[in-house]
């Protein structure tokens, strides 16, 4: 009896011991399993966000590229001017005035740009020819009396002109050109175009011009520097657009009122002339404007002819 109880007893505990090992075992795979799955897709989830929010950003931004696409203005924006690898240190125009009615001489900086772009310093120096002409930032009254001496005189000249002035003294723009003139461009707002972007630069001489022939029905192709500061990317970018700047050999500081008044004005431009010389006068000064009519009767009278800046770029 003893021997039956104990093996009944052996065989429970051998039951018993089975029976828990399948259970760990079971459980033991289901937790595993568990992580396994939630571990990967904490992983995935962030993955995706990231995944989305770089498309949404990338379609943000290409939307945003395309909206600017949209609103260039094709009047203004032109594919072909690229300046890229031009230099753009700013430069301002200045002379060494020489003696004995010689050719001021400029930097050899500046000679080779302005015949690498095109520019205009003199005419041909080997001719007693000159060039008159005159800066119109505004109107400050003269303009009128300045185009009766030159009508009396028979001298054609050249009027660098901005926006405001054509916007408020349009009929003395159709003027100019209804007695033989040349009117230029000389920016809307004249600024410093070397301190622009490129769009900038290229809005501030197209809208210009678009303005002038909306007025007169012309184009314009001659442009003047604000200030006469430019630089090599600025040049590029006028020539590009079909001008010819043109800078000067003679000019005074008469744009404030000159202490010696017109005689002043008349020394200084008879001091300096010479063959090829480009004046530039401008038409706000009451000085200059007293003076006109005695500088071109003497500069006259010293044998040179007066011509237009059209006559240099034959």
């Amino acid at each position: 009896m003893l021997k039956k109880i104990c093996v009944l007893f052996f065989i429970l505990i051998l039951v018993f011991s089975t029976a828990s090992c399948s259970f760990i075992k079971t459980k033991k795979p289901l937790n595993d399993e568990k992580k396994s799955v939630q571990k990967p897709s904490v992983n995935v989830k962030t993955s995706n966000n990231e995944i989305s929010k770089d498309v949404e950003d990338k379609s943000a931004e290409s939307e945003a590229k395309d909206t600017t696409k949209g609103t260039v203005n094709n009047d203004v924006y032109n594919p072909q001017i690229n300046t890229e690898g031009l230099d753009n240190t700013l430069y301002g125009w200045g002379m060494r005035v020489l003696p004995d009615h010689k050719t001021p001489e400029i930097t050899s900086k500046a000679m080779s740009l302005i015949k690498k772009y095109d520019g205009i310093f003199t005419g041909d120096t080997t001719k007693k020819d000159i060039y008159l002409t005159f800066d119109e930032g505004y109107e400050n009254g003269y303009t009128p009396k300045i185009l009766d001496i030159l009508k009396a005189n028979n001298v054609k000249a050249a009027f660098f002109v901005t926006g405001p002035y054509i916007k408020e003294h349009g009929d003395l723009v159709k003027r100019m050109i209804a007695e033989g003139h040349i009117v230029g461009n000389h920016t809307v707002n004249h600024p410093s175009l070397p301190k622009l972007s490129d769009e900038k630069v290229k809005s501030e001489i197209t809208e210009l011009a678009e303005m002038f022939k909306s007025l007169t029905g012309k184009d314009m192709h001659y442009f003047r520097p604000p200030m006469g500061e430019y630089s090599e990317r600025t040049l590029y970018i006028a020539k590009s657009l079909g001008y010819k700047t043109a800078f000067w050999s003679l000019a005074l500081a008469d744009w404030q009122p000159l202490p010696g008044g017109p005689d002043e004005s008349y020394n200084t431009v008879m001091a300096r002339i010479h063959p090829g010389a480009v004046i530039l006068l401008h038409a706000v000064s009451k000085d200059d404007t007293m003076a006109l009519d005695r500088i071109l009767k003497d500069i006259k009278a010293q044998g040179y002819v007066f011509k237009t800046l059209d006559d240099i770029s034959q």
